[in-house]
């Protein structure tokens, strides 16, 4: 209650004055002296102050339901964000800033101390970002995590505390070399002074026909509260700023009222932020780029929102505001640290879409209706000319499918609606339908090299598609992580559900048909590893799980062996067989993975050659397929080039 002034001291980090190793000791009286003496002088500073705002920011904090949760913990407002030191050293700093205000005034003139000023107190937020009670500690590396690890408040029940001079990990200096580099990067460009202005997105001041480009990165439903967060810095900038630049800093708090954002299930204060009221504003804002950029000019919309739903409506703005979308590039906006892990459907990218105004030359809306059966038409061959480019290009799986979007959706997006023979309007929702039709049987021809892919069954074209959406090079993948972070039993791969589905109707599959291979639960669609089939293609009754499994010492620790044992001891192997072939060619593939993995040759033997599964074509076509779909480092591929490796000496 009331934040961390209570917090416990654990443990202090120490560092050698050469740079040397950290060290870790228990605190001593001197360590609890001077939390006790931070405290003193904190509260003293505070009664002295004849200051209009409070030392340490006492303006409210909002609850928001799953992003805010430190309010459960009863932390009503942002100064009781810091521990009593971690509040002392950022007001100490913000003292040192206000003041040196006289000393470079007279030297440097008015605009040069303004400018210096102003850096210097985004060097003192960076700082605050390192220094509050919501700092972890990463073990791992050895250094402070900051504040905003993520872009939200949540609870941190052990956290660190800088000393900010100390020159080492998160300290004042740190952060104020920070800045000096953009400023050193920003000199260097030689760019044209810009004109900042404080507006609503969707009531611009600027004229028709006015700019060149107009590029935004939008926000996306309830997932990032931007206002609420950026308080966090600008309680701080206001005690250092706010003379230096009036009318900046004049609300309690940053202005909310209009920002497009739904947080009405969230916080009943902000009621009126509703899913509609967020839609009608993106859609106002996305029209209001389109009238100040001229007949010529580009737009580019940032788009990284996970949910196939978000992805359908952000379009649905872009082509209601007057947009044709002629492009959708995945650039990689992520540092490698925050790669997603394997068997998540995350990007490492954001998509890009590349858009025109959809104008006359006059710069008025065109209006222009399209024919169905055209469109219908144009679209797979459009899908033809870019799909193979992409590969070409490096461009595979997830990001791939995205790319085929933009000049899927020009088709679409050239003319102000689309109809049918008998006039009825074609919803985006239904073309997207025929697009995710389009660009899956594209995918599938490239994975199975001309091959026809109807020579396969549901499930083996569901598995190469989710493949080679998640891990489509052949070199390992589409931001996969590293060889050494894959050797280990997979999890599966998994995809949102809409995305899932998608997928599979695009290449005539159904999910809820192959339960054996793709697991639904909730939003999520996930791709049974092999290994989790082993009891339904080996066991006669799938319901007589071991209760226990017993384990046996192999080059590599499998799961499945009791599973194996338990059908070997019910008789299903015998001398001369195994149990039942699986019944389509993705099943026997995966039956042979495990008997390889399990060191089972004589049985593999068997398989292949007696009981004819080698004979079938189409076996060495999916497990070539799959070779090059299953990520590098994975037991899956191991298996399959394992398989794989017998071909010849089988004679097949």
């Amino acid at each position: 209650r009331g934040g961390a002034h209570d917090a416990r001291l654990m443990t202090v980090v120490t560092i050698s004055p050469d740079g040397g190793r950290r060290k870790y000791r228990t605190p001593n009286s001197r360590d609890y002296d001077a939390i006790n003496k931070a405290s003193d002088v904190l509260s003293q500073l505070e009664s002295s102050s004849s200051d209009h705002l409070a030392l340490v920011p006492d303006e409210p904090l909002p609850y928001l339901s799953g992003i805010f949760n430190i309010h459960l913990l009863d932390v009503t407002e942002w100064g009781q964000l810091f521990a009593p030191r971690q509040a002392l050293a950022i007001v100490t700093l913000v003292n040192l800033v206000k003041n040196v205000r006289l000393h470079i005034k007279e030297e440097a003139g008015n605009g040069l101390a303004e400018a210096i000023l102003t850096c210097l107190a985004l060097a003192v937020d960076r700082q605050a970002d390192y220094n509050s009670s919501l700092c972890a500690w990463v073990s791992s590396g050895e250094f402070i995590g900051h504040t905003f690890g993520r872009q939200a408040l949540g609870i941190i029940w052990d956290f660190s505390e800088v000393n900010p001079s100390s020159g080492a990990t998160g300290d004042f200096s740190g952060a104020l070399e920070w800045v000096t580099r953009v400023c050193d990067s920003l000199a260097s460009s030689k760019l044209s002074i810009g004109i900042v202005e404080q507006a609503s997105a969707a009531k611009h001041p600027l004229p028709d026909d006015s700019v060149q480009a107009f590029i935004t990165d939008p926000p996306y439903y309830d997932a990032v509260p931007y206002a609420d967060l950026s308080d966090f810095f600008y309680v701080w900038l206001k005690r250092m700023l706010e003379e230096i630049h009036p009318g900046l800093f004049v609300d309690l708090l940053t202005p909310k009222d209009d920002e497009i954002v739904q947080l009405a299930e969230r916080n009943r204060l902000y009621a009126h932020k509703t899913k509609e009221r967020f839609e009608e504003l993106m859609c106002s804002a996305l029209a209001e780029g389109r009238r100040t950029t001229v007949p010529s000019g580009l737009g580019v919309v940032v788009f990284a929102h996970k949910t196939t739903v978000a992805w359908e409506t952000m379009l649905q703005a872009v082509l209601d505001a007057g947009w044709i979308i002629v492009a959708s590039w995945p650039i990689d906006t992520e540092r490698g640290s925050r790669l997603r892990a394997m068997g998540s459907a995350a990007l490492a990218s954001s998509v890009h879409l590349v858009c025109r105004p959809r104008e006359n030359p006059d710069g008025s809306l065109m209006e222009k209706i399209g024919d169905w059966r055209d469109v219908l038409a144009e679209l797979p061959k459009r899908i033809h000319e870019w799909m193979p480019r992409l590969a070409r290009e490096g461009v595979v799986g997830a990001d791939a499918i995205f790319s085929c979007l933009g000049p899927a959706l020009e088709v679409f997006s050239r003319y102000s609606r689309v109809e049918k023979a008998s006039g009825e309007q074609v919803e985006l929702k239904d073309y997207l339908e025929h697009v995710w039709a389009a660009v899956a049987k594209e995918a599938l021809s490239m994975i199975f090299e001309g091959a026809d892919a109807t020579g396969f069954e549901q499930d083996a074209r569901l598995t190469a598609m989710y493949l080679w959406t998640l891990f489509a090079d052949k070199t390992g993948g589409n931001g996969e992580p590293e060889e050494e972070e894959n050797k280990t039993k997979s999890t599966g791969y998994s995809l949102e559900y809409d995305a899932a589905r998608k997928i599979a109707q695009g290449i005539g599959a159904h999910l809820e048909h192959l339960a054996s291979v793709v697991e639904v639960k909730g939003d999520t669609a996930r791709l049974i590893p092999v290994a989790e089939r082993t009891k339904a293609l080996f066991s006669k009754d799938e319901a007589d799980a071991p209760a226990s499994r017993r384990r046996r010492k192999k080059q590599m620790e499998l799961g499945f062996v009791a599973e194996l044992e338990e059908a070997e001891e019910s008789g299903a192997w015998g001398k001369k067989s195994v149990p039942s072939l699986g019944n389509t060619v993705l099943d026997r593939l995966h039956q042979a993975m495990i008997l390889f993995a399990d060191g089972r040759g004589e049985a593999l033997k068997r398989f292949l050659v007696d009981e004819g599964v080698g004979r079938d074509n189409r076996f060495w076509r999916l497990a070539d397929s799959l070779v090059a779909l299953y990520p590098v480092g994975t037991d899956e591929r191991r298996w399959v080039e394992g398989v794989l490796g017998r071909k010849k000496s089988l004679g097949f």
